[in-house]
């Protein structure tokens, strides 16, 4: 099986929709999103709508935490939110714990370890904790920086943010990963944000 793999969307549903549409078109089964597909303070009903349109698996990232909450009722009261979609984002879980050909996918945002917003990047010592997770495959976003490494029987992997990388050399491009679960090969993708180029 292969799954596609997007995370810190922030809003920007043309790369998401253009993304979504290669992944089909390359034969990904299913696609995941591993949180912040909006901003803390907006909320995008096509971002919403392309989720919904393509079941994608997504939970709440720490901008979803702070839109659905008392600082986000403004963005989430504007004229312009249609209410499936609110209710859509209302109704996403902050973790998914899912069986995937035999195999344990756990997919959470920053951190399955307290505290819940910790940036986990390429080193931290919590990632030597892997196998209290008794997952295959820890699947992350939060950092803007694709990873992917083992620790233990874990696959953790971070496909970075689809638009706003933090990743040295990467401006200018999108970024996302393909887990074909059958191998346990990652594919990091990083074409250009703008297909003209």
């Amino acid at each position: 099986m292969k799954l596609g793999i997007v995370s810190d969307v922030h809003c920007q549903d043309e790369h998401l929709k253009r993304t979504v549409l290669s992944m089909i078109a390359d034969g990904v089964d299913e696609i995941l999103c591993a949180g912040d597909a909006h901003y803390e303070y907006r909320l995008s009903n096509e971002v919403a709508e392309i989720i919904t349109e393509h079941n994608i698996r997504y939970i709440q990232g720490n901008h979803e935490w702070v839109l659905m909450g008392g600082l986000g009722e403004r963005a989430r009261t504007a004229p312009h939110v249609r209410k499936s979609n609110l209710e859509a984002i209302q109704a996403a879980p902050d973790e998914i714990r899912t069986q995937i050909n035999g195999k344990t996918l756990l997919m959470t945002h920053a951190n399955p370890w307290a505290p819940k917003g910790h940036y986990l990047h390429s080193g931290d010592p919590l990632f030597e904790r892997c196998d209290e997770l008794d997952a295959d495959y820890l699947i992350l976003g939060h950092t803007h920086v694709p990873m992917v490494e083992r620790f233990g029987r874990t696959l953790v992997i971070n496909p970075g943010s689809l638009v706003f990388s933090r990743e040295p050399g990467a401006h200018g491009m999108l970024s996302y990963a393909v887990l074909d679960t059958s191998t346990d090969e990652v594919t990091l993708m990083h074409p250009p944000k703008d297909p003209a180029v």
